[in-house]
């Protein structure tokens, strides 16, 4: 089953004190690792979802504005959705560097006509590493013009009306879901293996 994918990358970085897109991560800047993970699997098409089109984005990467005023996450992948030309939207935050290509695989092999896939870490899902299929476009924008603009809410919502599955995820793959917010995340994660 085909799909696009979008790099989220629309957070202001308060934590990080600089944009994190250009924070280098394993020597390489983090914007550049997420999109050669996204390329490595092919998708139909990667879009690039921010406030503003910066300037370190790939002539072969279609930028997408947040919906604005920007929500967040919520903003970007509505944004997306209104714009793939595939049934599905795989979703990857650009300071996420331990995802891996097999990973983000096994989730795309998951999704079916109609539904997506959300990986869950105990009762919480994971919606900025999950695939949404285009029938969700409706449900982010209504919550665009409530004044929830909570992914959880929204990720839930989606599972319970059948348009996602949610997978659990193991011990192992826990690490592969943690945020890089400061250089400290980094060295951290790197100690504890």
């Amino acid at each position: 089953m085909t799909f696009s994918a979008v790099l989220l990358a629309g957070g202001e970085s308060r934590r990080m004190g600089t944009d994190k897109a250009i924070f280098l991560f394993r020597g390489k800047p983090l914007w550049q690792v997420q999109l050669e993970t996204l390329s490595k699997l092919r998708p139909a098409e990667i879009f690039l979802s921010a406030r503003t089109d910066p300037s370190w984005r790939p002539d072969d990467v279609r930028f997408i504005a947040d919906i604005p005023p920007s929500c967040g996450p919520l903003s970007g992948i509505a944004a997306s959705l209104v714009k793939i030309h595939t049934a599905h939207l795989l979703a990857l935050a650009i300071d996420m560097p331990f995802m891996t290509e097999n990973y983000l695989r096994s989730i795309c092999n998951a999704i079916e006509p109609g539904r997506g896939v959300v990986a869950k870490i105990d009762n919480r899902a994971e919606p900025l590493a999950a695939v949404y299929p285009r029938e969700a476009e409706i449900d982010f924008h209504t919550a665009l013009t409530g004044s929830d603009f909570s992914l959880q809410n929204v990720v839930h919502y989606l599972a319970a009306s059948g348009k996602l599955l949610e997978i659990s995820v193991t011990e192992q793959e826990r690490r592969l879901f943690r945020n890089v917010n400061n250089a400290s995340d980094v060295d951290a994660t790197i100690a504890g293996g």
